[in-house]
């Protein structure tokens, strides 16, 4: 047996690195480190200049993993004369927040000093812990900074967002995550420069792509991976695309099956079916199965899509929608994948038509709004004999005894005679379906036939 050697031993370099993630090390210090987000943080913009001044309002900062909420906020720490106190709403309780008001309050009437209140993924805070903050944000105890992945608007009570501005934080470009992992190569400080690390270009490319706009993904990709390479003869360590291609697995999809990415990315689907694009339907369609979407809830959605902006302008639409719904539930995925594609691109390039739609929605207008009217007797049913001293079914003209199977007859009541629900369109099958109409409207203007 060959003696084993200890994983710290082949790299005494490790130990020197502060225990701390790459991705908090590098957080920026000053706003000139700051990478992104120019619209919040340039020069002359309203936050960069309530910072600058020092006249800091309650904020939301709202944005994807990664964008650099955190690094924002203690970039605003770092640039004003408030005491900062910092939360995670993940393990903090109303027994952190009241702690951290009584002493805020203490602050502010002993000093006059204020204090900067942090609380990150404030979206986790419920209710009842999210009251706890809004009095002394009010009376401006704090000044709030909250994080959060999810939109406020959901996920923040009324009164707390009302008190509070929200700033949307977009995600980072390619070219502003390959800044970021140059800055943290080169910096013997708080980055890696130590380990004499060099990157190739295409390791480079990949990582900046691949991180999908996150920097934290991709200075912990580059973390692992700088770590995981042996230095050469030289001391150098020279970082190849199939490492870093191994650190990152896979691309890292910005995705929740619960939050905002989960009804973008759904809107997207429909609208681009609807706008009969059927590249943009597959696309949106992959990203949602890609992600781990549910995709029953996708093949939902398909049929849904099929009667609202198909309709009968091409029946098959349902169908195949209903189909592929019973295709994933037989077979499962990933090989469901296939049959949820077919039914987009079907869909995608089908004629469309909300006319079905437009009909029920003002269906139930009329239902919800107007007098529940009586069915007429001659359209109900005489099972008893009851029924029929009363006159249920009298007068009634059975189709099929007529010429052509089709007779004029009252169906709706009276106070709704001659209103028209259906309107079909000029769209597909709708237009033989509208010929057949306009035939039979005819024929009630006409004298009746007589039976066959």
């Amino acid at each position: 047996m060959g003696l084993e050697v200890p994983l710290f031993d082949l790299q005494p370099e490790a130990a020197s690195v502060s225990p701390a993630p790459l991705a908090a090390r590098m957080r920026p210090q000053s706003f000139a480190e700051f990478v992104g987000q120019e619209h919040l943080v340039a020069a002359g913009r309203v936050l960069r200049n309530c910072i600058d001044a020092e006249q800091m309002p309650s904020i939301i900062l709202w944005g994807p993993p990664g964008s650099g909420k955190t690094s924002l906020a203690y970039a605003i720490a770092s640039n004003t004369k408030s005491h900062f106190s910092s939360l995670t709403a993940v393990s903090a309780g109303v027994a952190d927040l009241r702690h951290i008001t009584t002493e805020a309050s203490q602050r502010l009437s002993l000093s006059g000093q204020r204090t900067i209140l942090f609380i990150d993924e404030i979206h986790r805070f419920n209710k009842a812990q999210q009251d706890a903050i809004l009095p002394f944000v009010e009376n401006g105890t704090v000044v709030l900074i909250g994080a959060t992945t999810e939109n406020p608007s959901f996920e923040v009570i009324s009164p707390l967002l009302s008190r509070c501005r929200v700033f949307p934080l977009n995600l980072l470009t390619s070219e502003q995550i390959r800044l970021i992992v140059e800055r943290a190569i080169k910096d013997a400080e708080r980055g890696l420069g130590k380990l004499k690390l060099t990157l190739e270009e295409n390791a480079l490319d990949h990582l900046a792509v691949m991180s999908n706009g996150d920097a934290r993904i991709a200075l912990n990709a580059l973390e692992m991976t700088a770590f995981a390479t042996l230095p050469d003869s030289d001391g150098q360590r020279r970082i190849t695309l199939p490492s870093i291609e191994e650190a990152l697995q896979r691309r890292a999809l910005l995705y929740d099956k619960s939050g905002d990415q989960h009804y973008d990315i759904i809107s997207a689907l429909h609208k681009s079916l609807r706008g009969s694009d059927p590249d943009a339907a597959l696309y949106w369609l992959g990203r949602m199965i890609e992600s781990g979407e549910d995709p029953l809830y996708i093949a939902r959605r398909l049929v849904r899509f099929a009667s609202e902006d198909v309709g009968v302008a091409d029946p098959q639409a349902l169908v195949l929608a209903v189909a592929a719904q019973q295709a994933v539930h037989f077979v499962g995925m990933p090989e469901g994948n296939l049959a949820l594609a077919e039914a987009a691109v079907y869909l995608a390039t089908a004629p469309k038509s909300n006319s079905l739609y437009q009909a029920y929605s003002q269906v139930q207008q009329d239902i919800a709004h107007s007098r529940n009217e009586p069915v007429p007797l001659w359209l109900r049913n005489p099972a008893t004999p009851l029924m029929r001293q009363m006159g249920y079914g009298q007068g009634y003209k059975y189709a099929h005894d007529y010429p052509g199977h089709f007779v004029p007859q009252q169906h709706l009541p009276s106070a709704l005679q001659g209103k028209r629900y259906y309107i079909p369109s000029d769209q597909g099958y709708e237009t033989a379906i509208d010929a057949r109409l306009k035939a039979w409207s005819t024929r009630r203007n006409q004298p009746q036939p007589g039976h066959k």
